[in-house]
């Protein structure tokens, strides 16, 4: 049964209702007035977690996760309709990857060795409290991945989410809390604050509590993290480049490269961004890519047109983020079927619409002379971030030299860029990628301390 957006407003307005945003008693469900009291909260329920074995954290988990699919269509069009950015169809399926491939407790693990000294052992325990700061783009998938994480290494986390994307986030803390509470576990595991802001995300961030932040949005939340004397783990931009070289199947590549663009209508940090194609094969990419896979082809005049409308006075225009192409093209005045789904141009690298992360379904095409010319403009356009890349080639040289050159925490090959979180390739999901900080795909090991046990001269039977 789809949901309608009058079902999703009653939705809504019976969450806020039931949630009775205020101190106290009222706040049940992981929703407070003031950050203060969502950490007090969330610090009395790890002292519960703390102490479960786990077994009971899984099954905390597996609540969360079924409660994540029976709402994921609701989810889904909640976001779109309060952030105004993706699609509900993309969102689902998002919803049903992290339900279905976030690591839980088995990603904590036990290293030993014995020897004719002793025993020792590091274990992987909780920080405790841990801030999470959560963008409009992925609101729920953000939370609920991060809270399936880190309620599985022990820990609890309280939430500043985007303040575009409230109402999603406190639906999401809401199911979780009532996930644990299904399962047998303790109130407030997820926290949040009604009404977050600047101020609230100063306050978790200097509160003596919160030992461990993790960040993901742009570059500034990033670095703010990484200035309050916490340990931090910062999941910031990227500018994922897609090359294409001469051994490339290049009906493949442009079906893989705009599948994986329009994803969400690109809202994805990991989704390729801009495409650097050897100049012998760029005709014939652009081919498919306009002939088979919707995509339209602006001309001069439409390119500057997009350029005014998209920067405004060199910074990105957020009502365009997160947009279909057809909307994208319709704010110009062109007008396109339901089937176009990309905006394609030609350009140089320094072309500001693309080499500036849009997050939305516009796609340059830049032409390289060979593939070393390509990898120094591939590389130029990621620009350090070391975030996410993607390579079509069949020579195992060329993606080697490519890999090396660009060092990000993904690289996807002959592939769409979603097959990097799992969906339609190995491996596991997760919608915080720390590649500022170097943890890269964060997981359940990733939120917990390590520590060394050690008995000397005992406990070693060989």
């Amino acid at each position: 049964m789809s949901v309608d957006e009058q079902m999703v407003g009653n939705i809504v307005r019976e969450v806020m209702a039931k949630l009775q945003l205020q101190s106290g008693e009222g706040a049940t469900s992981g929703v407070f007035s003031t950050m203060e009291e969502a950490i007090e909260a969330a610090a009395k329920a790890q002292t519960y977690v703390h102490k479960m074995s786990m077994d009971q954290r899984e099954k905390i988990i597996t609540e969360i996760r079924k409660r994540t699919k029976e709402n994921a269509e609701i989810l889904a069009h909640m976001a779109v309709q309060e952030t105004g950015m993706g699609n509900v169809p993309h969102k689902i399926l998002k919803h049903h990857l992290v339900a279905e491939k976030t690591p839980g407790t088995e990603d904590i693990t036990t290293t030993a060795w014995s020897g004719d000294r002793g025993l020792t052992l590091v274990e992987m325990g909780p920080f405790g409290v841990i801030g999470a700061i959560t963008p409009c783009t992925n609101p729920s998938e953000t939370v609920i991945c991060n809270t399936i994480g880190m309620v599985a290494g022990g820990n609890t986390v309280v939430f500043n989410p985007h303040p575009a994307a409230i109402k999603t986030s406190i639906f999401a803390v809401n199911m979780i809390n009532e996930a644990s509470l299904a399962a047998g576990g303790p109130n407030n595991i997820a926290c949040t604050v009604a009404k977050p802001t600047m101020e609230t995300s100063n306050v978790m961030m200097k509160h003596p509590a919160i030992q461990l932040i993790a960040a993901t949005g742009g570059p500034g939340v990033v670095t703010a993290v990484l200035s309050s004397g916490r340990r931090g783990i910062g999941a910031g931009a990227g500018n994922p480049p897609a090359l294409v070289d001469t051994t490339a199947d290049i009906r493949k590549a442009a079906e893989d490269i705009v599948n994986g663009c329009t994803f969400d209508n690109n809202l994805p940090c990991i989704a390729e961004k801009e495409v650097v194609a050897l100049d012998s094969i760029a005709d014939e990419l652009i081919h498919y890519m306009t002939s088979e896979q919707g995509c339209y082809l602006a001309n001069a005049k439409e390119q500057e047109q997009l350029l005014a409308t998209v920067l405004k006075d060199g910074r990105l225009n957020r009502h365009c983020v997160g947009r279909d192409a057809k909307t994208l093209l319709g704010m110009i005045g062109v007008q396109v079927p339901d089937t176009i789904r990309c905006i394609i141009f030609e350009g140089e690298k320094e072309h500001p619409l693309i080499a500036e992360e849009l997050m939305m379904p516009i796609l340059g095409i830049v032409r390289a002379t060979d593939f070393d010319d390509a990898v120094r403009k591939a590389v130029w356009l990621e620009h350090g971030n070391r975030h996410s890349a993607h390579i079509h080639s069949k020579n195992v040289d060329n993606i080697t030299k490519y890999a090396q050159a660009i060092d990000t925490a993904i690289l996807v090959k002959n592939g769409p860029s979603y097959a990097a979180l799992g969906f339609g390739g190995e491996g596991f999901c997760t919608f915080t990628i720390a590649s500022r900080t170097g943890e890269g795909l964060t997981s359940a090991s990733s939120f917990v301390k390590k520590r060394r046990c050690v008995m000397t001269d005992s406990l070693c039977i060989r």
